[in-house]
């Protein structure tokens, strides 16, 4: 495998990288100097190029998780990481990654998990419907298992 590198982290994951390749090269370009910016493009891609190859490469999954809440973390670290310099004062780019990441807990059936990140990303304008969804989804649940648990 031929490595070129360079200095800005969202070139460094080329596209033509897949699999391993694509992996490593993620935690490469999280290692160059670069803006909070620069990595969010790279996980946010990651995740989506992960997502793309799931049914090739279905261990891909688990990092996807990984690298959308190292996403997450990033924008509640540093907003600017999801916003541009002359948008209006809160507002944010439209995020791909958590919401992905809600959505393959939640058709995992790990409402709560999802419910958890939905709710972290209404911070930045978006995931609303997705908390909604989800709260009624585990008060369902909840519901059910006080009913279970009163008819034992």
């Amino acid at each position: 495998m031929t490595s070129t590198f360079t200095t800005d982290p969202s070139r460094h994951v080329t596209h033509d990288a897949h699999g391993q390749e694509l992996i490593a090269r993620v935690w490469e370009a999280l290692e160059l100097p670069g803006s909070a910016m620069d990595y969010h493009f790279v996980l946010q891609n990651a995740v989506e190029r992960l997502w793309s190859t799931r049914r090739a490469h279905p261990a891909a999954l688990e990092l996807l998780e990984v690298f959308a809440l190292l996403n997450l973390e990033l924008m509640e670290a540093a907003p600017e990481a999801v916003s541009f310099e002359d948008m209006e004062a809160g507002k944010f780019v439209r995020v791909t990654s958590v919401p992905r990441l809600i959505g393959l807990l939640e058709r995992e059936g790990a409402f709560v998990e999802a419910l958890a990140v939905a709710r972290r990303l209404v911070r930045f304008g978006q995931g609303e419907d997705a908390v909604a969804r989800l709260s009624e989804k585990t008060g369902a649940l909840a519901a059910e298992a006080a009913i279970a648990d009163g008819a034992r």
